[in-house]
């Protein structure tokens, strides 16, 4: 089982270590045919000139009709030829470059399910939808592009100049000037602009940043009268962007006027050279058509080559992008064989001088704890607002990992055990309520898709939900919308709850999720909760002294350090701190009950 289940995480390691090229390996036939089909109509067009020359030299000199209607229909069949091998070229090359992107998203979207939060934190959210999005978008039509113009365009480019040789060598030399010179100025403007793509790429995670901020927090800004500051920092960013986008767009630009009019003069020392030499009669007018078409030729496979460039520097940039990501190592990983839960006898939650740092936190946001919580107890957990409740939570499903000591389920090491194995074990509520498009019953069977609707019943009820939910028209049908804003927030909070009550775990975990209740609701909620979960462990965060009071053991935290631990009776007696809270909430009456 261990193996098994330890199978995901080997496949997600194999996967960081994969080049985004990989995902291409699907498409081998599509990456081979598309280009092929390419040369192939390449070489129809490169004979096109040649065709021509033979009508003008031979038909229309010898005013021979026969000859000029024969070669004329070859011309015809070229064309047709050509247009077939265009279509099939750009259709195997669609489909590689749309199915590679699909498998980029796939692997960057399970990526991202693999790290941990500590990774999470460290790219950021609006870098990632970037990424997911429009870094994608870009190296698809990079993929697109370089499919069906990397090869065609230089092959018709040295092709033209191979076929001007045979035509007329002398005539031809400008041909071998002016493309190195092209060449030089192409590559010099892609070398230039990778990295700035990059830079422009990064700017453009700023804004969409800037948007998410302002789409979450849109009712604070709105309440504190911040439109107009918001909107400032909005053009301050999209302004740096624009700037960005038009100073690698203008070195981009120059591409084209550059080889413009670098094929300009060529074409022009062309019609000198030739006019020369067909003087001279060395060649002949048909011959000088054909050198003129190879020429007009480069220059149009040069703009495509230049807008090809243009997009894979693009694309190769987005792709860096999206390899720094895959290349990421993930914290979660497991070194060697995951260890099997098993019920023991041993504590059912261990700290054992646990210490935890967030990157770049500085100070520790938690020091040195040790507690144990064993199976059936309920341990509340209180402490002033950065005292690093959240944080200690946090630890036991691994949604972080402990700088030091170790964090122990049945006394196995939660770095030792699957992810799977460890969340099926553990029902989490976040401090923030989070709900799914969908419904409601859809919502509570994301803790147990099997669960049956007296399971969702039961779940709701103990949640303090039915009465809510059963007040709407269609029940536990009842839409969701995304982000759980059709309800309200003390709604969201039981739906929540409910949701990890069906999943029927040996460990609960509510962080701060009684915040929205009411008094009454909030009681009658821990009343049910501990007659149908006397089993399991329970851990509560709470801030109200009455949501933890009756826990067989209350840990108090202040800057991340255990000041107090025992039952409410015994901190008020031992634990200033935990006096100090209880006395802000609670009458003298009730602390003298007490």
């Amino acid at each position: 089982m261990g193996k098994c289940r330890h199978g995901g995480f080997v496949m997600q390691q194999e996967q960081k270590r994969m080049n985004i090229l990989s995902y291409l390996k699907g498409y081998k036939k599509e990456c081979f045919l598309s280009p092929l089909f390419k040369l192939l109509e390449a070489c129809f067009d490169l004979t096109v000139p040649l065709v021509m020359a033979a009508i003008i030299n031979k038909g229309i000199a010898r005013h021979d009709s026969e000859y000029i209607l024969r070669y004329g229909g070859v011309l015809i069949l070229l064309a047709l030829v050509g247009l077939t091998c265009s279509i099939t070229a750009q259709y195997f090359a669609a489909k590689a470059a749309v199915g590679f992107a699909a498998k980029l998203r796939h692997g960057l979207f399970a990526k991202i399910e693999s790290i941990s939060f500590r990774e999470m934190d460290e790219i950021g959210t609006s870098t990632m939808i970037t990424r997911m999005t429009s870094d994608i978008n870009q190296i698809q039509s990079g993929t697109n592009m370089v499919l069906r113009l990397l090869l065609r365009s230089p092959f018709i480019v040295f092709g033209a100049m191979v076929m001007s040789f045979t035509v007329d060598v002398k005539a031809a030399v400008v041909f071998a000037i002016v493309i190195p010179l092209l060449a030089i100025v192409v590559f010099g403007i892609m070398l230039i602009t990778m990295p700035l793509y990059r830079k422009v790429q990064e700017k453009l995670d700023h804004v969409l940043g800037r948007v998410r901020q302002n789409l979450t927090g849109v009712r604070v800004i709105r309440a504190f009268h911040k439109e107009q500051d918001e909107i400032t920092r909005f053009s301050d960013e999209n302004n740096a962007l624009t700037r960005m986008q038009l100073m690698v767009g203008r070195i981009s630009a120059l591409t084209n006027p550059v080889t413009y009019v670098m094929i300009n003069v060529a074409l022009v020392l062309l019609l000198w050279k030739g006019a020369v030499r067909i003087d001279s009669g060395h060649i002949l007018q048909g011959d000088m058509v054909a050198l003129v078409n190879y020429m007009s030729q480069i220059l149009v496979e040069l703009i495509k080559m230049a807008n090809c460039i243009v997009l894979a520097t693009k694309a190769v940039a987005c792709g860096k992008r999206l390899q720094s990501v895959f290349d990421m190592d993930s914290s979660l990983k497991i070194e060697g064989e995951a260890e099997p839960l098993q019920q023991d006898g041993a504590a059912a939650v261990t700290f054992d001088h646990v210490t935890m740092s967030y990157q770049g936190g500085g100070d520790a946001a938690l020091e040195n704890l040790n507690f144990e919580a064993k199976p059936g107890q309920t341990i509340g957990i209180i402490g002033g607002t950065g005292s690093g409740k959240s944080t200690l939570v946090n630890l036991i499903p691994r949604f972080y990992d402990v700088t030091s000591g170790e964090v122990l389920i049945d006394g196995v090491n939660v770095k030792d055990v699957s992810q799977h194995e460890l969340h099926n074990k553990i029902g989490y509520v976040p401090q923030k309520g989070v709900l799914l498009s969908g419904t409601i019953a859809s919502n509570l069977r994301y803790g147990d898709e099997n669960a049956t609707m007296d399971d969702l019943k039961l779940a709701a009820d103990i949640a303090q939900a039915t009465d809510f939910i059963m007040k709407k028209p269609d029940g536990f049908d009842s839409p969701i919308s995304e982000g759980g804003t059709n309800v309200s927030g003390g709604q969201k909070q039981r739906l929540s709850i409910a949701r990890a009550l069906t999943k029927k775990p040996e460990i609960f975990i509510f962080d701060d999720s009684f915040s929205a209740l009411d008094f009454k609701t909030d009681a009658a909620l821990r009343k049910a909760l501990k007659e149908h979960t006397s089993n399991a462990t329970v851990l509560i965060v709470a801030q109200r002294i009455s949501t933890i009071m009756n826990a067989e053991q209350i840990i108090v935290l202040d800057e991340g350090k255990i000041v107090g631990k025992g039952t409410h009776q015994e901190l008020l007696k031992n634990c200033q701190t935990y006096y100090e809270i209880a006395s802000s909430q609670l009458s003298k009456e009730e602390l003298q009950d007490e």
